[in-house]
């Protein structure tokens, strides 16, 4: 399976725009599966109430594209829905299915647990034969939510994960990586955001052993998905077998 990522210098606040940037971005690009970073549509915004959508115009928008280039696509966006405020990563499929993740470890240093409801549950979607942990961002700083309980084989994290704290970002996805045996592919946005805060390329796909094995030209960043070389290798290192038993309550 062929994923690309979008390195996406988000504009603040303008999903029109945004929208457009993508579209334009991805137009002569071809791919089974498109990640879209975190809030791609307006930034990582707290001004919930202003931004979020009410009218699915992002999940609209990704079930257009998706349609058009044939492929699914992943991303998040703010949402409100019964008065609370979400930030929900959704999966799209060609064929119109919806799958969708509410982020569950909001940061709280940036105030985002005091604007956003955490979510309640955990996410595996499976598309063409591979199964994917859905996850966003600051989830990736809590390796026990994202424990490998031999229910996927891959995790995909997206993110506005600044420049100053980059380091973290590219040390654990690689941990959660070799500690789960699975692919784990972290799409962060780049450029400037609306606080000023910079975003440097920082976008990665790593084997289950933590071999770096994406590919970047441009803003894109891709990596083959081989399902069956993963299988062999935990067949071979069946390290999952030992790994601790527990329960996570939410």
């Amino acid at each position: 399976m062929k994923v690309v990522g979008l390195n996406l210098d988000i504009i603040w606040k303008n999903k029109t725009e945004n929208f457009a940037r993508i579209e334009s971005e991805l137009l002569n690009v071809e791919a089974d599966l498109f990640l879209l970073p975190e809030m791609f549509s307006t930034g990582f915004c707290m001004d919930a109430s202003e931004v979020s959508d009410r009218n699915n115009e992002s999940l609209e928008f990704l079930k257009k594209i998706s349609k058009e280039k044939k492929a699914a696509f992943c991303g998040s966006v703010p949402v409100e829905q019964n008065g609370n405020f979400y930030n929900r990563m959704y999966f799209v499929k060609p064929d119109g299915e919806i799958s969708f993740y509410d982020k569950r470890h909001l940061f709280s240093f940036s105030g985002e647990d005091k604007v956003y409801t955490p979510g309640k549950e955990r996410v595996i979607v499976e598309y063409k034969g591979i199964r994917f942990l859905l996850q966003v961002c600051y989830d990736l700083r809590f390796p026990v939510f994202a424990r490998n309980n031999d229910d996927y084989d891959a995790v995909l994290y997206i993110a506005n994960w600044p420049e100053k704290r980059v380091g973290a970002w590219e040390h654990l996805l690689k941990a959660r990586a070799i500690e789960n045996l699975s692919f784990v592919f972290g799409l962060n946005r780049i450029g400037t955001d609306g606080n000023d805060l910079l975003y440097q390329e920082s976008s990665h796909c790593f084997f289950g052993d933590g071999k770096e094995i994406s590919q970047k030209q441009g803003n894109l960043v891709s990596a083959e998905l081989y399902l069956e070389e993963l299988n062999d290798f935990r067949k071979h290192f069946q390290f999952l077998n030992d790994r601790d038993r527990f329960s996570i309550q939410l």
